[in-house]
């Protein structure tokens, strides 16, 4: 697999738990992505509009044959299989998976910018991804992404609600 990326996963809608698996079986179910790691998960307070269930969101990283545009395709898919729809700009949602980092590259097109444009700014992406790789160093920030989580206002919003690794799992996320 040549492409290794990072995505975001976020549900609010019905089984928060069991969307947030389907998509990551969906998204691993071929041979040409597979899953590498992936974070805990946790239930965030909505961000924007507010008016609305709270998310359960984690990050998982996966290594691919897919470019980022056939990766960003699969992903979107992925979304409408699982019932999102687009309704309330960032209104509930049965899925969501964004693509925040691919490979090392920067990434501006009129379908996908990456990394992702607003991760840095948001608790509920930052934590899990700090949690998964806390030693991350992106091109053209000086110091780990782990180092961010300081300034975030909002991270309180993000509690751990099932561990990647201990008791209070039932099952681990691709298996």
């Amino acid at each position: 697999m040549k492409n290794n990326a990072v995505i975001a996963l976020g549900s609010n809608v019905g089984n928060r738990y069991d969307n947030l698996v389907a998509a990551v079986n969906k998204l691993t179910d071929s041979s040409n992505i597979n899953l590498v790691n992936y974070s805990s998960i946790y239930e965030t307070d909505p961000v924007g509009y507010e008016q609305q269930e709270q998310f359960l969101n984690m990050v998982i990283e996966v290594n691919t044959e897919l470019n980022a545009f056939e990766l960003l395709k699969r992903c979107l898919n992925i979304e409408l299989e699982l019932g999102r729809k687009r309704e309330i700009k960032w209104g509930p949602r049965t899925i969501d998976l964004d693509i925040l980092l691919f490979n090392q590259e920067n990434i501006k097109s009129e379908t996908l910018i990456v990394p992702h444009p607003r991760m840095f700014d948001r608790a509920f992406v930052l934590v899990p991804l700090i949690e998964m790789k806390p030693e991350l160093k992106l091109p053209g920030l000086a110091r780990p992404i782990a180092a961010l989580i300081t300034e975030l206002p909002d991270k309180e919003g993000v509690r751990l609600w099932k561990r990647k690794n201990g008791e209070d799992v039932f099952e681990h996320i691709g298996n």
